[in-house]
């Protein structure tokens, strides 16, 4: 059974970071934050409109002491952005500091997850498929790095995958306890 402070979920966008986390968060009895909500909360801004007026680099600036900030607790179900693991510091904390679950999801079902989704930056340019297929090839690799735990999410309802999800980091993860 491995140790580590935090149980973070990282994958790309529409795998169910969020959805499946809340609901994985209530049935270990842990607080859940999500990354994004953070940053949001803290600028008062959407996150395309912080795209729109920091660009990539700026947000992923914010993503990153946010990501920090999270992490310096303990007994926290966290979510990430699908793309926290570009950055080669986010890697190194997120490896020791959390037990990480990789959500796995294909093209397919994110396209069908995200339907007219039009809150995801990287996917307001024609040809969503192409774009989550390019995001998929330079990501996959990162998120593997830094996984202790791989979970298909394809065909399974949040509430679904959160009690399957729950046994598997019950049987591997121990959280610390909580004061």
């Amino acid at each position: 059974m491995e140790s580590a402070p935090n149980l973070v979920l990282v994958g790309p966008m529409g795998a169910g970071k969020s959805a499946i986390g809340r609901r994985l968060a209530e049935r270990l009895g842990l607080p859940f934050a999500d990354v994004d909500e953070d940053i949001e909360a803290a600028t008062g801004a959407s996150i395309p409109v912080i795209f729109d007026c920091e660009g990539e680099a700026g947000f992923r600036a914010r993503e990153r002491s946010t990501l920090a900030a999270r992490l310096a607790g303990e007994a926290l179900v966290l979510a990430t952005g699908g793309g926290a693991v570009l950055d080669p510091g986010n890697r190194r904390l997120l490896r020791e500091r959390g037990y990480v679950v990789w959500l796995r999801s294909r093209v397919e079902t994110q396209l069908e997850r995200l339907g007219r989704c039009s809150n995801r930056p990287l996917l307001q340019r024609p040809g969503r498929e192409q774009v989550l297929r390019g995001l998929a090839a330079e990501r996959e690799p990162l998120y593997q790095e830094v996984a202790d735990l791989a979970f298909d999410t394809d065909g399974l309802a949040p509430g679904a995958a959160a009690g399957e999800l729950a046994a598997l980091v019950h049987a591997r993860w121990q959280a610390p306890e909580r004061a």
